[in-house]
């Protein structure tokens, strides 16, 4: 089986190494370029918890401060191991989505101890803030870095797709595959999809691209990599 992996180059990498440990051969084709903003060191007085919604977050702020003891909370396992790779001291998974995490937080915390900062990019999905507001928490968004999408497909993408040589495509955000399916339809090989699965981490990413002809969207049954690992096992 070979698929192809549209994540950050930082992203693919991993993920191209577990999938080979699944005898699944990758290529990878970027569709999200990460660029960190620099700034001063970020302000943590007052902080009883840092929120974590992506792995990009994650290496965000261990480049903008070297305080590894305040209780990290990520959006998912994933998160929460590059948290562990950073070596952050204290760390919960809500080991799902954005829903998940403002009932950890809302589970955990205390809405008098202090604020919450949630290392993010320029752009998150999902109303976290909006739902910890309800339940009175203070929140600060620290917008830590950007992805930009590219103006047309990959070469690496293109070339596979073109010559039928992908038996599919995996897919982790709403606005990669968004994206994805502009740049196939702009390519003009958005009708040779249909020998090709695409693997979608949850149902709203799955929906960016239900216009294309794919032979079978399949969608994880949690918004966890090991889950959407699991489609490609069975």
């Amino acid at each position: 089986m070979r698929v192809l992996l549209t994540r950050p180059e930082s992203d693919s990498a991993a993920l191209g190494r577990a999938l080979e440990a699944m005898g699944i051969e990758s290529i990878s084709a970027p569709l999200l370029e990460i660029i960190y903003e620099d700034g001063a060191r970020l302000n943590l007085d007052g902080v009883q918890a840092l929120l974590f919604t992506s792995a990009n977050g994650v290496r965000a702020f261990a480049r903008r401060s070297s305080t590894r003891d305040i209780l990290a909370l990520a959006v998912g396992d994933a998160t929460a191991r590059e948290l562990a790779s950073a070596d952050f001291k204290n760390i919960e998974s809500a080991s799902g989505d954005v829903d998940t995490l403002a009932a950890l937080v809302a589970r955990r915390l205390a809405v008098d101890d202090g604020e919450l900062l949630h290392a993010a990019g320029s752009r998150v999905a999902g109303d976290l803030e909006g739902m910890l507001a309800k339940s009175g928490f203070k929140y600060r968004r620290a917008v830590l870095y950007r992805a930009e999408v590219p103006d047309t497909l990959p070469l690496t993408a293109a070339r596979a797709i073109e010559q039928e040589s992908i038996d599919g495509v995996l897919f982790y955000s709403p606005r990669t595959a968004k994206t994805f399916g502009r740049l196939v339809t702009k390519a003009g090989l958005d009708k040779k999809l249909g020998g090709i699965s695409a693997y979608c981490l949850s149902a709203p990413v799955g929906d960016m691209i239900l216009s294309l002809g794919w032979r079978e969207i399949k969608v994880a049954g949690s918004p966890e990599q090991s889950s959407l690992l699991a489609l490609l096992k069975d």
